[in-house]
């Protein structure tokens, strides 16, 4: 049986792919990425599929909201190194309830899987209050990108 706060954790078929160079900065003293760079990589993949998909930050702001990310995760499979190509594909998880959810996979130079994630944001109105309704410019979004 699927508990309830389960059944919408599908993701939407909405996606996007893009590709990083590891940098010497993001490594530690054995070349291989320091584990909290992938939170970074998870942000670099979400302003992507914003962009893409017309729900960047700048529109959410522009609108009168932010979307502070209240839950992360990050399960870390291989390593990436230094000189490696990171692919970070991320999908967004459609939901009933008011909050945007991202899942990701980053992938190395060989395409094996070496992380993968999920990030949780809720919006907050301009006086920073917990919005409990989807906001009509989400909707509106929803509605353009067809999952409405």
């Amino acid at each position: 049986m699927i508990k309830r706060r389960e059944q919408f954790y599908e993701e939407s078929g909405l996606t996007e792919s893009m590709s990083i160079p590891v940098r010497f900065s993001e490594v530690d003293s054995l070349g291989i990425v320091w584990h909290g760079h992938y939170i970074l990589y998870f942000e670099q993949g979400r302003e992507a599929f914003g962009k893409t998909y017309g729900i960047d930050y700048m529109t959410i702001q522009k609108a009168g909201y932010t979307t502070p990310i209240v839950k992360s995760t990050c399960e870390h499979k291989l390593p990436l190194r230094y000189g490696d190509t990171a692919r970070i594909v991320t999908s967004y998880v459609d939901t009933p309830a008011a909050k945007m959810i991202f899942r990701f996979k980053i992938y190395n130079s060989k395409g094996q899987l070496v992380c993968q994630g999920e990030t949780v944001q809720v919006f907050l109105d301009d006086a920073e209050n917990l919005v409990l309704s989807i906001p009509a410019f989400v909707l509106d979004w929803k509605r353009k990108v067809g999952l409405l």
